[in-house]
């Protein structure tokens, strides 16, 4: 029997930029309650942890002291400090800006170190704030939990681990941290650059230690059969060669076609799959080591929920039937909270399949030339066959 660790405590709530903002805590609420209605919170292998926030010391493991110190002063007093991204229009400044940031930071590090001690699985769907860099705040990021548990896992012993990033953005700030560490291959598959924020991931950026950094930069409208056979293509692959000792997850839920900020057209039945896909992979190729994290989506209703509960389902080993209905007292809830209609059922109704690149391609199709362009620039690197 595999535990599975979920971290929660009702302060995470407070990472909130307040009104208005895309990043809306509710998500985070509507979520949590979701998995409690579905009885994942008392299955005899899910145990529940509130961890407490991580100190200076563990966030300096990836951020520099005197952000650390911005952060904290920035919460403080309210004054804005735009030169390390505080205050601004994505990142605005609220009194909790550090303590609640480190709290997430720390459900993600306390995954981390549970993991690599005990083996298993944990979730912080409150984390996966992956723009965060080490001497600023970018995307609606404070403190890179993501970045940190890795780190976390370094210093604990782990020789590789791999990070697998599947939000609409690039997973810039994770990339920049361990751009030169051979230890940590990082793979993303994101919107292509040049039609959203960051507007990095190019294809040829492959890390400073060569190979280390994967990115797949798929087209605007890429749907359930091309990003299922993008990941397909080239993440398994790269995750048996480097054999990880623990793999770290992020699953963004701003790939669905409903996502406001973004303009892949991805459904919560191909984010689900390609969450038993991740699964798969920590089981065969990580010694079953797997952390996983939330990330950005900003249907904080209709889509998020429904996502990482399916996530925290396969965590735990009891995935959701897809056409199972939405419990309804969490239907009423989201009437209460938001004025609005709950989705009633754990599927958008689609099949989630996809075509084995490697049975063939076809050179003019943009997401089979995403597939190529990524492939020619990291597979050489890990010894792989285009």
């Amino acid at each position: 029997m595999t535990l599975t660790r979920l971290y929660w405590d009702d302060a995470l709530t407070r990472y909130d930029f307040g009104p208005g903002h895309p990043m809306n805590p509710v998500r985070l609420r509507l979520t949590w309650d979701l998995v409690r209605a579905f009885g994942l919170d008392g299955l005899p292998d899910v145990e529940v942890l509130a961890a407490p926030s991580a100190g200076e010391s563990t966030l300096n493991l990836v951020h520099e002291p005197g952000y650390v110190t911005a952060v904290e002063a920035v919460a403080e007093t309210g004054i804005p400090n735009p030169a390390r991204g505080l205050g601004t229009e994505d990142n605005p400044a609220f009194p909790a800006i550090h303590e609640a940031s480190a709290l997430i930071a720390g459900q993600s590090v306390a995954a981390a170190e549970a993991v690599w001690r005990d083996g298993g699985h944990a979730v912080n769907f409150a984390g996966g704030l992956h723009h965060a860099m080490p001497g600023q705040a970018s995307g609606f990021c404070i403190y890179n939990d993501a970045a940190l548990a890795i780190a976390r896992l370094l210093e604990l012993g782990a020789e590789r681990v791999v990070y697998i990033d599947v939000d609409v953005h690039h997973g810039d700030g994770v990339e920049k941290i361990f751009w030169n560490d051979p230890r940590v291959l990082t793979i993303s598959l994101h919107e292509h650059p040049r039609t959203l924020f960051p507007q990095t991931g190019w294809p040829e950026e492959v890390g400073g230690a060569a190979g280390s950094a994967v990115n797949v930069a798929l087209p605007a409208g890429t749907g359930d059969s091309g990003w299922l056979r993008a990941y397909h293509a080239i993440v398994p692959q790269l995750v048996e060669a480097f054999r990880p000792q623990a793999l770290v997850t992020q699953h963004g839920a701003d790939t669905h076609i409903e996502d406001p900020l973004a303009h892949l057209a991805v459904s919560v039945d191909a984010q689900r799959a390609l969450m038993v896909a991740a699964a798969e992979l920590a089981s065969a190729h990580a010694d079953d080591r797997w952390i996983a994290l939330g990330g950005g989506g900003y249907a904080v209703v209709d889509v998020v929920p429904r996502s990482w509960t399916h996530l925290v389902a396969i965590a735990a080993g009891r995935p959701i039937d897809p056409d199972a209905e939405t419990p309804q007292p969490w239907r009423e809830e989201v009437r209460a909270l938001t004025r609005s209609h709950a989705p009633e059922r754990m599927s958008d109704g689609f099949a989630a399949t996809w075509k084995d690149f490697d049975a063939g391609y076809d050179p003019a199709d943009r997401v089979d030339q995403a597939i190529i362009a990524t492939r020619k620039a990291v597979f050489p690197h890990h010894g792989l066959l285009l």
